[in-house]
């Protein structure tokens, strides 16, 4: 629930500079940048500690985004941790095609799961620079966005008591469900969405990597992906029906799958495991413009959000909050707004690129599924392209890598 009209107190609260709804890799970013400042903050998450720091997601970090991470002291155990990739492999018709990117382009990619990231941003966040933080917060509503004295409150867990704390801004980063989107109304801002009338099964198997790159499967079956992840836990995607029951996927059924959409000559059988996660996503993207209402502002899935496709959410969501923290600090203690009035659209170059992407790529990965030959010659041809020609080819690495810096 949101509301643009005054709020009783409930006593008399904390002030806040910045309240941050969210603790992910974007409200943990935009947390520590501030608190790198000196500028206080305060983290709403409705879930525990535990579970941010367990919940399995996204893996593929750019360069680009770890280098924004280092450069704010944020990447030292990822640095140390994450696995280098530097080539993919493409499996369709029954042959294997290696990618080898970072030979093509000097760079490469990073592998670090996000809940490892996340570790490492809150443990930075509230115990290494002191940063307010409160967890399993419910119920929490947006106050008097629209004028210079904005509020967050929420019912605390511990009493059971509503909590209101006044702010200058608040940063909206609770992704694609949380509430300080749902305060982007269309009044309020333009959505634009696209559906692509697809699923993908999200699987993690206690298997080790069947290959030492991220393998993506054509297949007339339909699109197969394979993830490593660490030495002990692979990441697996299967295309399915939008909406599709996880539990119509029993283990044999899964492997059966995987074995034969990732099946090419010359490569081995995949090494099987026992499946620790089962879940379907609908892939779906939105956007919304402008990511700013008053003193409002969203960044990551809270502003647009990208289908796992082309790997790109977290590292949209971490682009974000370099932006905004930056501008945000600039704000409270130079008195410069720039940043901040030219936030939304600043991101949107990188998002709309981003989105461009995952709608070509989607075609690649699922034309061959489809059931339309027509579909199905264009994609083919679209893939041999990649392979037979070398501007096709660094096309498709810039894009891949996220290379573009001119947004």
């Amino acid at each position: 629930m949101t509301s643009t009209t005054p709020h009783p107190n409930s006593g008399v609260p904390q002030r806040f500079p910045v309240v941050i709804v969210g603790a992910g890799p974007a409200g943990l970013t935009i947390g520590n940048i501030l608190r790198a400042a000196s500028v206080d903050c305060l983290v709403l998450e409705t879930e525990t500690r535990q579970f941010i720091e367990q919940r399995p997601r996204a893996g593929v970090l750019e360069e680009g985004a770890v280098r924004g991470l280092q450069r704010r002291g944020l990447a030292d155990s990822l640095l140390e941790r994450a696995q280098r990739h530097t080539e993919c492999e493409f499996r369709f018709g029954g042959e294997r095609y290696r990618f080898e990117y970072a030979e093509l382009t000097g760079v490469h990619h990073w592998v670090y799961p996000q809940q490892f990231l996340v570790t490492d941003l809150v443990r930075e966040y509230a115990d290494v620079r002191g940063g307010a933080i409160r967890f399993g917060v419910r119920d929490v509503e947006l106050h008097d966005l629209d004028t210079d004295r904005p509020s967050v409150s929420y019912t605390c867990p511990r009493t059971g008591r509503r909590e209101v704390v006044p702010c200058d801004f608040v940063a909206g980063c609770d992704g694609a469900r949380g509430v300080t989107r749902t305060v982007l109304t269309a009044d309020r801002a333009h959505i634009s969405r696209s559906d692509y009338g697809i699923g993908w099964l999200a699987l993690l198997a206690e298997a080790p990597p069947s290959a030492d790159c991220v393998l993506f499967g054509m297949h007339p079956r339909g699109f197969a992906g394979h993830m490593p992840r660490s030495a002990e836990v692979t990441r697996y995607y299967l295309e399915c029906p939008p909406g599709d029951d996880p539990e119509n996927w029993s283990e044999d059924r899964v492997w059966t799958e995987l074995q034969q959409r990732l099946g090419a000559n010359g490569a081995p059988p995949l090494a099987e495991g026992r499946l620790i996660e089962k879940r379907v996503l609908d892939m779906h993207n939105y956007v919304v413009e402008p990511m700013v209402f008053g003193r409002l502002f969203l960044a990551g899935d809270a502003a647009h959000l990208t289908a796992p496709i082309a790997a790109k959410g977290m590292n949209l969501a971490l682009h974000d909050a370099f932006l905004l923290g930056d501008a945000l600090v600039a704000h409270l203690t130079k008195g410069d707004g720039t940043g901040l009035d030219g936030y939304s659209e600043a991101c949107l170059g990188r998002v709309w690129d981003y989105q461009g992407f995952s709608h070509w790529l989607s075609e690649v990965y699922h034309g061959t599924s489809s059931g339309d030959p027509y579909r199905v010659g264009t994609t083919l041809a679209r893939l041999r392209r990649i392979f037979g020609s070398p501007t096709a080819a660094m096309a498709f690495a810039e894009q891949y890598l996220g290379m573009n810096a001119d947004y």
